[in-house]
């Protein structure tokens, strides 16, 4: 497999991980009371790839 392929596979992935990443980020930024401190839940975002973003959106949010 040549690096085009390769680039051409994770580019999707990739898009979808800057997109969670931005949409949770702001989420974030405009919600007064999350599920748990704000700056673990920054750092979770941001640090655990896909899977930090998918969690604020499951467990950190409160929908008040």
């Amino acid at each position: 497999m040549d690096q085009t392929t390769l680039v051409l596979l994770l580019l999707p992935i990739i898009v979808i991980q800057l997109g969670l990443m931005i949409f949770t980020l702001m989420d974030l930024a405009k919600n007064s009371n999350p599920n748990g401190p704000k700056w673990l839940w920054g750092i979770l975002i941001v640090f655990v790839n896909i899977l930090g973003p998918i969690l604020y959106l499951v467990i950190g949010r409160r929908n008040y």
